[in-house]
């Protein structure tokens, strides 16, 4: 199948790994190497055979998540209601190729982003108990928020100098004068409890849906132990209205976590807008949406 990536980005393409494959896994040195259909950006992924994905990272930047979900996957899975990732084997750099990479059983199902979903409140609750199942996980010794999450887990302050440049550059697009409020009580609101586990990246793309119901929670790359607030961001994301309110009610969190969340999507929304999505007028639209969603929250639970 065609990815959405051409074959050969970051200088990665089939042939390279089935070289990787031929020479550190040849028990499937054999089957046949594809991309898949829909592809991320911090990572290559392709098809081996038909139960099989081989991952490889992008850039040196993703590298950390290589191992950690090598390590942390198979730990956390047992705790949580749907599938993740099972990892089956660890790879190491070679074939001209410089980072780790790894070999995970296929999970099926379509992204919540293209897949059918009959239900979206009951799909909505159902993301919810994955986010507090996923807290409940023994965070011991759990990788602590940093640059190995791209700082999710950490306060949103880390982004304060890059998200103030976007609130400059936005005005008269956003309502920069809320937008601000809304940053402002998410860097008030400080993170005081224990920490848990968080997966960093709960969006569309990474919600895996067969018959309808969430299956599987895919790409952990961003995941660690801190604070959960980036976890809600999928709120104004992809939820609204029934959707929304089914989702906050299952996942509860307290008011400062929300104040949290509410920056965090904030964050990413204007990002984007000062990005490739201000010249792609679509995108532009959902990310306003996004924005002008963040700040009704605000006003409605301040």
């Amino acid at each position: 199948m065609p990815s959405s990536h051409p074959d050969g980005r970051a200088g990665i393409d089939a042939a390279l790994v089935k070289r990787l494959l031929a020479a550190q896994f040849p028990q499937w040195s054999r089957l046949p190497v594809v991309p898949v259909e829909i592809d991320g950006w911090d990572n290559r992924t392709y098809r081996v055979g038909d139960a099989m994905t081989a991952r490889l990272p992008t850039a040196a930047g993703y590298v950390p998540a290589v191992e950690k979900e090598h390590h942390w996957l198979p730990r956390l899975a047992p705790s949580l209601p749907v599938p993740v990732p099972p990892v089956l084997a660890l790879g190491a750099p070679g074939e001209g190729y410089p980072f780790p990479w790894s070999v995970r059983r296929w999970l099926p199902g379509e992204t919540a982003a293209r897949g059918r979903i009959d239900d979206l409140p009951r799909f909505a609750a159902g993301v919810a108990e994955f986010v507090r199942a996923l807290q409940r996980c023994d965070a011991a010794g759990g990788p602590a928020a940093g640059e190995h999450s791209w700082y999710r887990g950490a306060s949103p302050a880390y982004y304060d100098e890059e998200t103030r440049r976007c609130l400059a550059a936005l005005e008269g697009v956003v309502d920069t004068e809320r937008a601000r409020a809304v940053w402002e009580a998410a860097l008030a609101a400080e993170w005081r409890g224990a920490p848990v586990w968080f997966h960093g990246d709960i969006a569309s793309g990474n919600l895996l849906v067969d018959g309808g119901e969430l299956s599987a929670v895919i790409d952990f790359g961003t995941s660690g132990v801190g604070d959960p607030a980036c976890d809600l961001v999928i709120a104004w994301g992809m939820f609204e209205g029934a959707g929304r309110e089914a989702f906050r009610d299952a996942v509860g969190q307290d008011a400062g976590t929300w104040a949290r969340a509410r920056g965090w999507a904030l964050w990413k929304a204007l990002l984007n807008l000062t990005g490739d999505a201000g010249a792609d007028p679509v995108r532009a639209a959902g990310e306003r949406r996004v924005v002008d969603a963040v700040l009704a929250d605000h006003d409605a639970f301040r």
